[in-house]
């Protein structure tokens, strides 16, 4: 799926079709590669080791809407084996508009940018990786759509993203991120069970 000149806006179909949006240029999808779960679409850059990851995930009913961007934050920290003091911070969560959005099914929106300091498969050397983080609540479906964005900022020589330091041929930005989140679209709720 490796984007072409002229493909640039053109809407990607997620999980079957049920959901779509625009997939930023140069994505190759990870599950042609390998098995990737169920309930997530996985995307990296041709080019750099960055990646997209689209996650449904369960709805937190216990957790505030304004609080539910960091719950998550902190749960994929966990899961990177990032939670020790130092390891992550969160330097912005803002509330997405209504206006701004194509998934009006969703209760609200929000988008967190935080950091990370991460191990690639289970290394020791430790990685400073930017996630932009997108999360669509959709209580009705018991449902949170979870979008992360994963651009490394620092990548210690001793891992194996090392190799491709050096070869940034026009990265994703966060414009490329905001426009995939603008773009999604539920199609079929069925997905949601």
């Amino acid at each position: 799926m490796q984007g072409a000149g002229g493909s640039a806006d053109q809407s990607h179909p997620l999980f079957g079709g049920a959901l779509s949006a625009v997939i930023p240029h140069s994505a190759t999808d990870i599950s042609e590669l390998r098995e990737i779960p169920d309930n997530q679409e996985v995307f990296a850059h041709a080019h750099t080791d960055q990646s997209l990851i689209v996650e449904l995930v369960e709805y937190q009913g216990q957790v505030a809407d304004q609080d539910s961007a960091r719950y998550h934050f902190e749960d994929i920290a966990g899961s990177n084996k990032a939670l020790e003091q130092g390891a992550f911070e969160v330097t912005s969560v803002v509330a997405l508009p209504k206006s701004d959005q194509s998934l009006s099914e969703c209760s609200s929106a929000w988008m967190l940018t935080g950091t990370q300091c991460v191990s690639k498969f289970n290394e020791e050397a430790r990685n400073t990786v930017t996630l932009h983080l997108g999360l669509f609540r959709l209580p009705q479906f018991s449902t949170d759509i979870l979008i992360t964005f994963n651009d490394p900022q620092s990548i210690s020589p001793d891992s194996s993203s090392a190799a491709a330091v050096g070869t940034h041929r026009v990265p994703w930005t966060v414009q490329d991120f905001q426009r995939l989140l603008q773009t999604l679209t539920l199609h079929n709720p069925g997905l949601f069970g």
